[in-house]
């Protein structure tokens, strides 16, 4: 990574941890409320607790960072040499994140550049993945946001879940969608649009609601160099044999992560979560 130029994400981007070593990326952690618990997303509460806990129909709530906790990282970035940070979040549609990232930046020692990606998960995670690539081979701050920006653009992120009450709870989508799926029995499919969590079709079964997630993600990536992530949350079998299939379809496939969600959107989807990110080169 250019000694110059440091990357910070936040931890929804679902970055592995070798990869974001490797690439000297820094994730800002969100957190989870459990009860009266404020727990930190990757480090202090597990996917598998979080499943329990929503099982049980435990309140689960999800808060951003606050601006002093961006500035101290930026501050220790800034301390390993950066002269430059450009700082890369989840969609503002979705989490005050950003905002808490933009009022950090201002009294940051070093030129700070806050993105709104308009993306999520892996989807973000790429945006986070073409911004270090492009301090690795020695852009300017500018230069990195552009690839970031350039990378969000064409990706796409789709989603199957089991319900929508989860989403409708945390205020993710409109009640009256989540009625409506509810009512009518359907096993819905999402996709993110202008940064938000949108309706895309209704299937009556899981099991044809996967089989079409698999046709379209296969579809969107077309033959061009692409690189996709698969996404689910206490689904790993489900998970697992969709990454296949897609191996297999997908001629053009450069890199592809299969990985868990973590507690921050498993609390606004609920288990059972099945999500493709498709983000050509």
């Amino acid at each position: 990574m250019s000694r110059h130029v440091a990357i910070v994400t936040d931890s929804t981007a679902y970055l592995p941890q070798g990869t974001m070593e490797r690439h000297g990326i820094t994730a800002v952690p969100l957190t989870v409320v459990l009860g009266d618990r404020a727990l930190e997303e990757g480090t202090e509460i597990s996917t598998r607790s979080l499943a329990q806990a929503l099982q049980k129909r435990r309140p689960v709530t999800t808060s951003r960072p606050s601006p002093q906790v961006f500035a101290e990282h930026y501050r220790k970035v800034a301390e390993s040499g950066a002269t430059g940070i450009v700082s890369l979040h989840l969609s503002a549609e979705l989490s005050g994140t950003y905002d808490a990232a933009v009022m950090a930046a201002r009294e940051a020692p070093v030129p700070v550049h806050v993105v709104d990606t308009g993306m999520i998960a892996m989807a973000l995670g790429f945006c986070a993945l073409a911004a270090a690539e492009a301090a690795e081979t020695g852009g300017t701050v500018d230069e990195a946001v552009m690839a970031a920006e350039k990378r969000a653009a064409g990706t796409s992120a789709y989603f199957y879940v089991d319900t929508l009450d989860y989403l409708r709870r945390g205020g993710r989508i409109g009640a009256a969608q989540a009625l409506l799926g509810s009512a009518l029995a359907v096993k819905p499919l999402l996709k993110l649009v202008g940064g938000r969590i949108e309706p895309l079709e209704k299937v009556r079964t899981a099991s044809k609601a996967i089989a079409r997630l698999e046709e379209i993600a296969a579809d969107r990536a077309g033959s061009a160099p692409v690189d996709i992530a698969v996404h689910h949350l206490s689904a790993p079998d489900r998970a697992s044999a969709l990454a296949d299939r897609l191996r297999a379809r997908v001629t053009g496939l450069v890199d592809l992560h299969v990985s868990e969600v973590g507690a921050v959107i498993g609390a606004h989807t609920g288990p059972g979560l099945l999500g493709v990110v498709v983000s050509p080169r």
